[in-house]
């Protein structure tokens, strides 16, 4: 039960009543009996500033941001940090004791998390492929970087997008055609796809995996459904595959830490209460 004294936080998107998040910080509100709630805070675009600046004035300690809000998100904070900043992304927000707002991204936090909960064997030695340019991409290619990959190969449907990537990246991205994403496999240990090709209600991801080596791990950002035909086609030929849905449970660890005051941990049991209708 909520007192009058609960600890306030929440996920702004536009839509968002898809987004997991509630019920995984729900999960962990319960499991340690926390005295707080994290709520679903459907705002448009045109909105976002406004309610950034309300989350002061009713008390929340900061929020979650998903999509279109991400980028836009970084002209309505007072500080960023450095992760943030590189990104150009914020997907952590934190209400200061001054009610500043602080912008962090911790999406490839997660991502890395994930990987090597899943895949403990995977090392950074050998070039990854990459599928998609976009935010989540940005994340990606930043974790990466910090974990020692010293190659990403990039195949994005549009090239202006890849090649704005590699511009801020340096020379760890090689931008590849779309039409020559398969190419791209050879000699790799790890492929990940950053697009929403092959979620519900999107167009299928074509893809065939020919030419990716037995032993690389492919990772897949989509975790609606749960298990994609990407990740369905690598298990069947022996790959190591990792679903999204891990990445986004390990990304909500440092903002409930930083709004209710307890470390979480990314269980068995919560991933089955998170993926439980998916």
């Amino acid at each position: 039960m909520l007192t009058g004294a609960a600890r306030l936080a929440g996920v702004m998107g536009w839509p968002v009543a898809h987004s997991r998040s509630p019920r995984i910080h729900g999960y962990w509100l319960e499991e340690k009996g926390i005295d707080g709630a994290y709520v679903p805070l459907a705002v448009r675009p045109e909105a976002l500033g406004t309610a950034l600046a309300g989350l002061r004035a009713l008390g929340f300690r900061g929020c979650n941001l998903t999509a279109p809000h991400k980028e836009a998100a970084l002209a309505h904070m007072a500080s960023l940090s450095q992760t943030a900043r590189r990104i150009g992304a914020v997907n952590t927000v934190t209400v200061g004791d001054d009610g500043a707002l602080h912008g962090d991204n911790t999406d490839g936090f997660g991502f890395v998390s994930h990987l090597r909960q899943e895949a403990p064997d995977w090392a950074p030695a050998l070039p990854v492929a990459m599928l998609g340019a976009g935010g989540a991409a940005r994340a990606v290619v930043d974790a990466l970087a910090a974990a020692g990959v010293a190659e990403i190969r990039i195949a994005n449907r549009s090239p202006a997008r890849a090649a704005a990537l590699a511009g801020a990246a340096g020379d760890i991205v090689r931008p590849c055609p779309w039409e020559e994403r398969e190419a791209a496999l050879e000699s790799c240990g790890l492929l990940v796809n950053t697009t929403n090709l092959g979620q519900v209600g999107k167009a299928p991801l074509d893809l065939d995996l020919g030419r990716l080596p037995a032993a690389a791990v492919v990772y897949d950002l989509v975790y609606a459904p749960l298990e994609t035909a990407l990740l369905r086609a690598a298990r069947a030929r022996g790959n190591t595959t990792v679903d999204g849905l891990g990445m986004l449970i390990h990304q909500a660890r440092p903002g409930f830490a930083a709004w209710f005051g307890a470390e979480a941990e990314a269980t068995a049991a919560l991933r089955t209460f998170a993926a439980d209708g998916l």
